[in-house]
């Protein structure tokens, strides 16, 4: 990121709002079930397209950031770029950390070893040297997702590949994004962030902001700050359903 005023871009804050909305929904839905309150099938079907659906946009607009943040550095020396990518990607894996330790410490199962956030950090660090790319990110992107595919398909003994894609057939997660196929889509961003953000700049005539609108600003806000929201949102979840349940 630049050490200037970073501009940001509302659609992109706006679309992760959308996101951020439909993540909470989606969990509210989850905890209800998970501490029996209201049964509904969240593992197939509509739910499940829907979390996929939600996922998919957080994580594509990871890439699309990518691409835009790079175009701020690109200038700079080069080791000094991957030291942001690296702390960067440690910062949010940490965060992935705590997950699991609560997820360890509170649930009887379903313990978090790889989840988004653990993700999003690896895939940031990973991406740096693809970041001067285009066409190859499309391209490996697509074969990343199609090799994730078919991984899942297979049967493994043994846990140390669960990272990659490599998952137990007694394995029980609450939240799982391993690298195959969810680092394809983080390439795909990037490669749509080069052509829709050229240079870091919207392609063809920029418009002004409608971020001030009484209909765009809610979104916008929940999409600035949507890390925080994330880590936030499940506790307060709970904490509600609890007190509803007393």
């Amino acid at each position: 990121m630049s050490e200037k005023k970073v501009l940001r871009f509302w659609e992109i804050d706006f679309l992760r709002g959308i996101a951020v909305i439909m993540m909470i929904v989606f969990h509210f839905l989850f905890d209800l079930n998970y501490f029996g309150v209201y049964q509904t099938q969240i593992g197939s079907g509509f739910w499940w397209v829907f979390a996929r659906a939600t996922a998919t946009i957080f994580i594509f607009l990871v890439g699309v950031s990518l691409a835009l943040s790079y175009s701020r550095v690109r200038n700079l020396p080069s080791r000094r770029i991957s030291a942001k990518y690296i702390l960067r990607g440690l910062r949010i894996f940490i965060y992935g950390l705590l997950i699991t330790l609560a997820t360890w410490i509170f649930l009887e199962n379903g313990t978090v070893f790889f989840g988004v956030l653990h993700f999003i950090g690896m895939a940031i660090i990973l991406s740096r040297p693809f970041m001067d790319r285009k066409i190859l990110n499309l391209t490996l992107g697509i074969a990343i997702i199609c090799a994730g595919i078919y991984i899942q398909s297979l049967s493994i003994s043994f846990p140390w590949l669960l990272w990659l894609g490599f998952k137990p057939v007694s394995f029980y997660t609450l939240d799982y994004f391993p690298l195959l196929p969810w680092l394809g889509v983080v390439l795909i961003g990037i490669f749509f962030g080069k052509v829709i953000y050229p240079e870091g700049k919207r392609l063809g005539k920029s418009s002004p902001a409608p971020a001030r609108s009484s209909l765009i600003a809610p979104f916008c806000f929940l999409g600035k700050n949507s890390m925080v929201i994330y880590l936030l949102h499940q506790p307060v979840l709970i904490a509600v359903i609890y007190l509803a349940m007393i």
